[in-house]
């Protein structure tokens, strides 16, 4: 039996081991190609040398956090218009807004559910 192909390739930067292997786990259940960083600057890296569907990225980070971490992919080429979610505890409007302004598609607050994020995921990654 043949193997369907990928969805699409996400690149997941999470600083917590746990939860980014949970959502490693849960997209590449749901069929998509998941790449995964530790931290932001290995994220970036990975963004420079390959090209994803989307990115999800943790806002609080050890050395650069999310918002950082965005404004930085909005400057190679390849991640100039793909769709970045930020996947966080932190709820605060003035983080969302900055979040956006730096070039953030969206905004989820964890804990978040599998169906919620693939849902999500439907709505954001272009066919």
């Amino acid at each position: 039996m043949a193997v369907p192909a990928p969805r699409a390739s996400i690149l997941v930067v999470e600083d917590d081991d746990a939860m980014r292997a949970v959502l490693t786990e849960e997209l590449s259940d749901a069929s998509y190609a998941v790449r995964s960083a530790a931290g932001a600057a290995a994220g970036l890296e990975l963004a420079r040398a390959e090209r994803f569907d989307l990115v999800i990225t943790d806002l609080r980070m050890p050395e650069m956090d999310g918002i950082m971490l965005i404004r930085e992919a909005r400057k190679i080429p390849s991640c100039r218009f793909i769709p970045i979610l930020v996947l966080t505890t932190e709820s605060q409007a003035a983080k969302r807004i900055e979040a956006k302004a730096a070039g953030a598609t969206g905004w989820l607050v964890k804990p978040v559910t599998t169906e919620t994020l693939i849902q999500v995921l439907g709505k954001v990654i272009p066919e």
